[in-house]
Formats: C-alpha cells, structure tokens, sequence
C-alpha cells in the first residue's frame, strides 16, 4: 500500500509543480496576445502584458497579488491578463522590445494595451523589479494608478 501510495506522488508530483507556474513556458505569446485583444473590444477594458519567469521572486510575489491580494479586483476589473514568459532573458524578448521594454531594468514589467493594441502604459525603470519590498499595499497603489491614467 506503501508502494502504491509513493508511486501515484510521484506520478501526481509534476503535474502539481507545473499547476503552480506563474509563467506557462510553452506559450504562443503572440497568438495570447491576439486572443486577449479580440476578447477585450467588446467589454472596453484593456490588455495587460506582464513580462517575467518563474525563477523570478518578484514575478511571483505581483502573480500571487494579481490572484490574492488587494490588488486582484482591480486587475480583473480593469484587465485581461497576458503573462509572458522571458526564460533567462532568452524568450519572447523582441516582444518586449517592440513595446519598449527594458528588461534589463528589471522583471516583472508590465506594458498595458487599450482594445486596439496600442500601448498606454509602460514600465520603463524597472518599477516593478522590487515587488517583494513593494508588498501588497505598494502593488495596489501601483495599478490603482495605472488604471485610471488619462492616457488610457
């Protein structure tokens, strides 16, 4: 009983780890993108692109908030979520250049399109980079203003 109990954990256990990825590695980021803009037209809100990895810490402490926190009614009420996954900064990078993104500034970073694909909104000094020291609080102020900025 003992055996099977170890083999079904084990059997279980990579579909568990891959459950709890914040970025899926696997994604079309182009093709996620085009869906979330033919999905936003009609409701009037925006896309939000979240550029970061899994190693990162604070990619995970914004997805955990983006899911939890004080700031996750805001997100879904404002945004469709697209998460793109950067690897070592060696995936979906010349994304993240055609939007200006500076990822050398640091993960996670976050460009928000309005329904027709143009950006209003991008974090270009590494804003976010620190979401661990920034905590919930910090990462609600932060879209709470990005949310009602005039350019959107």
């Amino acid at each position: 009983m003992r055996r099977l109990f170890l083999l079904t954990l084990l059997f279980l256990c990579p579909w568990a780890y891959a459950a709890s990825l914040a970025y899926d590695e696997a994604a079309d980021a182009r093709a996620d993108i085009r869906a979330a803009l033919a999905q936003v037209q009609p409701a009037g809100q925006s896309v939000l692109l979240v550029f970061g990895a899994n190693w990162c810490g604070d990619c995970k402490e914004l997805d955990t908030a983006f899911k939890n926190g004080a700031a996750a009614p805001l997100i879904a009420k404002n945004f469709k979520v697209v998460k793109i996954n950067v690897g070592r900064f060696d995936r979906n990078v010349d994304i993240a250049e055609s939007y200006g993104v500076p990822l050398k500034r640091g993960i996670p970073a976050v460009v928000v399109l309005a329904a027709d694909g143009k950006p209003v909104y991008t974090t270009r000094s590494g804003e976010l980079a620190d979401a661990r020291k920034m905590g919930d609080t910090g990462i609600f102020e932060f879209f709470n203003k990005v949310a009602v900025a005039p350019s959107r």
